[in-house]
């Protein structure tokens, strides 16, 4: 297993700037046991200040506080804990670069903080020393442990970093029953106080302090480490991470040794949060050097969504012969192709005797299409603890295969976590992407594995076949929760719309929420890799299907120009000169005047997919119409009840 940090230039680097900072960025107060530090992000919104007794921070941003003297610190296993520290070194840097991304949502990236690097030395006997880096940024601040040469290895038997926000304020907060969970629950709106002590909350949490002042808490460059959650107590949310199996604490390793990022995005508005790259200025570069072979797109799915999944010939051309109509670049063979999944009898690299292989490989390469395959994580863990991932992913590689989903992990553990690192890396060493199913929140590993092109860790689309839990305000909670850390496959699609009073669980899966409502999953749901749900039947000859043709699954630029938590959201995305906007909401109609100044120059031909004027009109219906528009024009968008907008724009002819 290799989880080692490798550290390799950007794509692209420019105005690189490392100094000794001004005065107006960084300070210090008093000396010793007492000694206060602060850094303030380069324009000087956001203030982070780290007390050394007792050991803890705060942070502010436009003046007004968002977290407030939370405790810091690790123990460690043989070590008394102390909640107090002797300042012993400082260091002050500031940098300034642009990246390029392999693919994400947007086309570069500023990656502008000032950085504080600290030493302490505890109160214990022996003494020992504890490192901290602290950053600031425009839209956030971020704190990560280092753990120095000082011995050959370390247990961690508790985390200490706290989050107390001021008052009891609002928060958008997922819990599980038990740290082995697949990350798949609802973001229930609810105060601080709400939330109950003991409980496992999920990552990323999103807080309103103010009316203007949004915060989200998550984490960044999880690299053998456990998984962060937390805990609530009397004085707030501290860290709770996820135990190891062998009962050895919470993290095991061999020093030196740094923790993950522990992130506090902020913005005035929710949206910015969604905007935010703070996630990826926080993770490691690309680990890949050449990513040329490295293509998102849509995929088709399998029979799953419709019915059963059917493993036979006839069913699977059926897809990928969809996949190729609609121009998608893939299909998906979900389970059971190589037999019953998680059996030590069956063999990833040998399908399911019924199947003729090789004439569906060619069958799909006739067409344009590649295959994804799916496993089942514990059929995979066999074949990585066998020796033998590494053959048989040079087999999917000889086959042709784009890349792997597996599923079924459900857990963010140490081990688990350095999991994901190898089998990404065996995937990409034989030009595999991969998807993670069952899986726990992303961390920016995306970043430096950009074969990682997506994951779940979502309440998705798939729930509408077997619960009522995909409700409208779920749908309008999740891009301002989950997808702030990173892409979600939620397997949008579904073209058996209903009214939230019309629907049922039924065979074939209906979904809640208009056509119109289905298509802007397209834009404002992020997922390099969309996987689209349902079955053919059900798209061939219907309306808003050509928007399916043209939508990419990448962007240049993200624009949110409107949107509550749980109630609507409208969000603008550019890929090339095309921009596509995308409008839903949840349990009340809305309207939106859309300014279309974020369009360049010249004439657009505006194409529009709209819940219908009609009162009463079916929820799988659309209005559909074009017109020409300019920077200077603006488009009413009625949504109603569970309903939303699509539309493209691309430069007159």
């Amino acid at each position: 297993m290799n989880v080692a940090r490798i550290v390799r230039p950007l794509l692209v680097v420019s105005c690189l700037v490392l100094q000794f900072a001004a005065f107006r960025a960084f300070g210090s107060e008093a000396g010793g046991s007492d000694s206060q530090m602060t850094v303030a992000s380069p324009e000087g919104k956001v203030i982070v200040r780290v007390k050394a007794s007792p050991f803890s921070y705060s942070v502010s941003f436009n003046g007004a506080a968002v977290v407030v003297d939370s405790p810091l610190g690790l123990d460690l296993k043989g070590q008394a804990a102390s909640e107090k520290m002797t300042l012993v070194e400082s260091h002050q840097s500031t940098q300034d670069a642009t990246t390029t991304p392999v693919w994400g949502k947007t086309n570069t990236i500023r990656n502008h903080y000032n950085e504080l690097t600290l030493t302490f030395m505890d109160g214990g006997t022996p003494a020992h020393q504890l490192g901290m880096v602290v950053r600031a940024y425009a839209d956030g601040m971020a704190l990560r442990y280092r753990l120095p040469e000082q011995g050959g290895s370390f247990v961690v038997t508790r985390e200490r970093t706290g989050f107390r926000f001021p008052g009891d304020p609002t928060v958008w907060a997922t819990s599980y029953p038990a740290f082995h969970n697949s990350s798949e629950q609802h973001y229930p709106r609810e105060r601080v106080s709400d939330l109950t002590t003991g409980s496992i909350v999920g990552l990323p949490l999103l807080a309103e302090l103010k009316p203007d002042l949004y915060a989200a808490i998550a984490e960044a460059d999880l690299t053998d480490w456990a998984g962060l959650s937390l805990r609530p107590d009397n004085d707030g949310l501290v860290a709770s991470l996820s135990p190891r199996l062998d009962g050895n604490g919470l993290v095991a390793g061999t020093l030196p040794h740094d923790s993950p990022w522990r992130v506090i995005m902020l913005g005035t508005t929710p949206g910015a949060l969604i905007e935010s790259s703070l996630i990826e200025n926080l993770s490691l570069p690309s680990a890949i050097a050449d990513t040329s072979w490295i293509k998102p797109g849509m995929t088709a799915w399998d029979h799953w969504w419709s019915g059963d999944t059917k493993v036979d010939n006839e069913t699977i051309k059926e897809y990928i012969a969809f996949a190729g109509e609609m121009g998608f670049p893939y299909q998906l063979i979900d389970w059971h192709w190589y037999g019953e999944p998680d059996d030590p009898k069956s063999d990833i690299t040998k399908p399911d005797e019924s199947l003729d292989w090789k004439g569906i490989l060619q069958f799909a390469k006739d067409r344009h299409v590649r295959e994804w395959l799916w496993l089942h994580s514990g059929d995979v863990n066999r074949a990585l603890k066998a020796g033998k991932l590494d053959a048989a992913f040079a087999v999917y590689e000889q086959w042709g295969i784009a890349g792997v989903k597996i599923d079924f992990m459900d857990s963010d553990d140490q081990a688990m976590v350095n999991w994901y690192i190898s089998v990404v890396q065996a995937a990409a060493a034989h030009h595999l992407m991969v998807d993670y199913h069952g899986a726990f929140k992303p961390t920016g590993l995306r970043v430096t594995y950009p074969n990682l092109l997506t994951r779940e860790g979502v309440l998705g689309n798939e729930y509408n076949k077997f619960s009522s839990r995909v409700t409208p305000t779920h749908k309008l909670t999740i891009p301002f929760t989950r997808m702030l850390v990173g892409p979600m496959d939620y397997t949008p699609g579904g073209f058996l719309n209903r009214s939230p009073a019309e629907w049922k669980q039924t065979t074939p899966t209906e979904v809640i929420g208009s056509r119109a409502q289905e298509l802007a999953l397209f834009v404002v749901y992020w997922s390099p890799l969309t996987c689209v749900t349902d079955a053919p039947e059900h798209y061939r000859n219907q309306p808003g299907l050509d928007f399916l043709r043209v939508v990419p699954t990448v962007w240049g630029e993200t624009r949110v120009l409107d949107g509550a938590v749980g109630e609507h959201i409208v969000i603008a995305r550019r890929s090339g000169k095309r921009w596509f906007v995308g409008g839903m909401t949840a349990d009340q109609a809305y309207s939106y005047k859309l300014s279309l100044g974020f369009l360049g120059s010249g004439s657009y031909t505006a194409h529009l997919y709209l819940d219908p004027a009609k009162a009463g009109a079916s929820y799988e219906a659309l209005d559909q119409s074009t017109r020409k528009v300019t920077q200077k024009d603006t488009l009413t968008l009625n949504m109603r009840v569970a309903g939303g907008a699509a539309l493209y724009f691309e430069p007159a002819q």
